[in-house]
């Protein structure tokens, strides 16, 4: 037992112990996954020198950092223009859309045996096919993307959604029931409650749904930025540097994304059965 431990023990006894544990704990999901990343870093760079990989093939990290310092304005163009646009609009509007129609749908079952096996067939509709039909509609600004990302993005929500609302039991049900509550106060008090960690696993799927379907539509045609746009021209141009430096972007933005949601659905699910360790 270190010194600290004991502390802690004589401190808080068994408190003070878990504490520790949990400090620990987190230490260890955060620390854990940055060691593997950087040891991945080292490795990658060590091949790509030691073998002295073309830069066409496989750039060095050391190479793909120096572009990314390189074209520090384009990058922020092709973010304000891909993710502060289309990717952001349309993740809103998508998914905004798919929760007030689960709503709808949960009035009426005639719509609801319509609409949801609707959602296989949209779901399983390819990108590239897709994407050319937007530009030709919405033109070759942001809009088209845009709006690609809302049809990606309306179904996940949409049958998420109404299985949160149907996962309420009847018990509860007849709860509200008995105290006299109405459909509107039963939604709003319950069911939608009940539903949010139905609703939050859509948006994080959607979100990067939302920034693969942005950065896909751009090939599509696309004013001359966006991140899209940049990794089509650089790799014709051989420029993988460039072209990892958007890349290495839209994973930052992934991972970032579905990280505020997750401490978002934390924060506002903090009573769910799996937040209460």
């Amino acid at each position: 037992m270190t010194v600290l431990e004991l502390l802690l023990l004589a401190a808080g006894g068994a408190a003070g112990l878990s504490l520790l544990a949990r400090r620990e704990g987190r230490l260890g999901q955060v620390g854990t996954p940055l060691l593997f990343g950087a040891l991945v870093l080292a490795a990658w760079q060590i091949a790509c020198v030691e073998f002295e990989i073309p830069r066409v093939l496989l750039p060095a990290p050391s190479a793909v950092a120096a572009a990314i310092v390189r074209s520090l304005p384009i990058l922020a163009a092709d973010f304000m223009q891909t993710v502060a646009h289309a990717v952001l609009i349309g993740w809103l509007l998508g998914s905004g859309a798919g929760l007030l129609a689960a709503v709808a749908l949960d009035r009426s079952a005639f719509l609801r045996r319509g609409v949801l096996p609707l959602g296989s067939l949209v779901s399983a509709m390819p990108i590239v096919g897709i994407a050319p039909i937007m530009v030709m509609w919405f033109g070759f600004d942001w809009q088209s993307k845009a709006a690609v990302i809302v049809v990606m993005t309306f179904f996940p929500m949409l049958v998420n959604a109404t299985a949160g609302l149907e996962a309420t039991g009847t018990m509860e049900r007849d709860l509200m029931h008995s105290y006299g509550a109405g459909y509107w106060q039963t939604l709003l008090k319950l069911r939608l409650p009940y539903a949010l960690p139905f609703v939050f696993n859509a948006l994080k799927l959607n979100s990067t749904l939302a920034l693969i379907g942005g950065i896909v539509a751009e090939f599509f045609g696309t004013p001359i930025v966006g991140m899209g746009f940049r990794i089509s021209t650089e790799v014709a141009r051989m420029n993988l540097d460039v072209v990892w430096a958007e890349i290495t972007m839209a994973a930052v933005v992934g991972s970032a994304s579905f990280a505020a949601l997750a401490l978002v659905e934390r924060a506002v699910t903090f009573w769910h059965p799996s937040f209460r360790a």
